[in-house]
């Protein structure tokens, strides 16, 4: 099974509140999920400590299981200081295919 670790909308219209949950990849976002791993309140102000709150050593638990946090709960991760293997992932990459950008490229010689 395919997990993600990612936020599921709880809360009053325009006035959200998220869970980070993990979760099968294939289920719907506010659907079923095996475990809460922390909260995300944007209507406090950023420097409020209770904004993000995370259960770091689940959270550990869970990357090294094999989840992978979306976008967003990743930078939480990254925000926290914890070490995120997906965004380590995700920079070697992105130097993989700016190097093979960069590299000249070889012509090709036409056989008359």
């Amino acid at each position: 099974m395919a997990t993600r670790i990612r936020l599921a909308r709880r809360g009053a219209t325009k006035k959200p509140f998220y869970r980070i949950i993990v979760t099968d990849s294939r289920s719907p976002r506010d659907g079923k999920f095996i475990e809460i791993l922390g909260t995300y309140n944007p209507m406090l102000p950023k420097e409020d400590g209770n904004r993000v709150v995370l259960k770091k050593d689940r959270i550990e638990h869970w990357i090294a299981q094999g989840a992978y946090p979306s976008d967003k709960v990743s930078k939480f991760i990254s925000n926290e200081g914890m070490n995120n293997p997906l965004a380590a992932k995700l920079a070697k990459r992105k130097r993989s295919t700016e190097r093979k950008a960069r590299a000249p490229k070889k012509e090709v010689s036409e056989a008359s």
